[in-house]
């Protein structure tokens, strides 16, 4: 893909597809033929795009309804929010630990999720449209979280899911020394019928594959980083678990108690390509403070001992 100019005016974004449409006999054929290959637009989107006049040519300008007001579908409660990317298309915000993503029925009265946060966000930055996360973190697990702002992003974006073209890197801290040789861990995860939130090893369950780099190995814990092939809940905590190194803090899967209160697990990178116009966007979110103080109560605890 190869967007060289691009407008957003008010609810439309305005493209040049330039020689694509001009000279061309059915210059509206054209057009539409043009977004569906050079921008791969998803043809439901189009259709429905066409059937409320979304979709306009003016000379060699065409005009697509890509920001039309939506309703937030969320209620809007105020946080801290930690903005790690923005644009008209996608937003990055860094979801802390103990923040849930979504209402869910629990607790909704008294704490505030992060969409709710990100509803917030868009209303005070008259930002008119849906809250929509493309991705999802565990509640006591840090790191950046996307969001679509847009249709076309969020179908964009949800394709780059299935495809698993959305990478995501994640830093952690298991406890015991875990072995130089393991490298991958390729057994699949089904739901535990003994236990409602938990997930186990199972034949019977989904395929999912972990990949394993040890960082730094000190004498009770492995700082380790960690990138998914598959995003299956609690992937990481159960395969950790699972290869015998249950991560510090993680009181479902086994892990050890520790002041952190929570799984020492953080989303250090989120990489994606943009929806529009297919450049490579790298999102770093640096160590949250609880999980930078265990990595050195770890490496201090050794160097003690020397």
């Amino acid at each position: 893909m190869n967007i060289k100019s691009w407008k957003r005016r008010g609810q439309w974004l305005e493209l040049m597809p330039g020689k694509a449409v001009i000279g061309k006999e059915d210059r509206q054929a054209a057009a539409e033929q043009w977004l569906l290959s050079e921008l791969e637009f998803p043809e439901k989107l189009l259709r429905q795009l066409k059937a409320t006049q979304g979709v306009q040519l003016a000379g060699d300008r065409l005009r697509l309804a890509l920001f039309a007001v939506q309703p937030l579908d969320v209620e809007p409660r105020w946080s801290d929010l930690d903005v790690l990317y923005e644009d008209d298309f996608c937003l990055v915000v860094h979801k802390p630990a103990g923040m849930k993503l979504h209402p869910d029925g629990s607790r909704e009265e008294q704490t505030i999720t992060l969409d709710q946060a990100v509803a917030s966000h868009y209303q005070m930055n008259g930002i008119e449209t849906s809250v929509r996360h493309v991705h999802r973190l565990d509640e006591y697990t840090t790191g950046p979280v996307l969001y679509a702002k847009n249709a076309f992003a969020l179908a964009k974006l949800d394709e780059a899911m299935r495809r698993k073209a959305i990478h995501r890197q994640y830093v952690a801290i298991a406890g015991g020394q875990i072995a130089s040789d393991l490298r991958k861990i390729d057994v699949p995860i089904g739901k535990d019928r003994h236990h409602k939130q938990r997930r186990r090893v199972s034949e019977a369950g989904q395929d999912a594959v972990t990949h394993v780099d040890i960082v730094n190995a000190w004498e009770k814990a492995t700082l380790v980083r960690l990138k998914l092939e598959t995003g299956r809940t609690h992937q990481i905590r159960v395969h950790l678990s699972y290869a015998g190194y249950p991560l510090v803090g993680d009181k479902l899967y086994g892990g050890r108690p520790d002041p952190i209160g929570r799984q020492a697990l953080h989303g250090e990178v989120l990489s994606f390509k943009h929806p529009l116009t297919g450049a490579l966007i790298e999102v770093q979110d640096p160590w949250p403070v609880d999980f930078e103080q265990l990595a050195a109560r770890e490496s201090n605890s050794v160097k003690g001992q020397t």
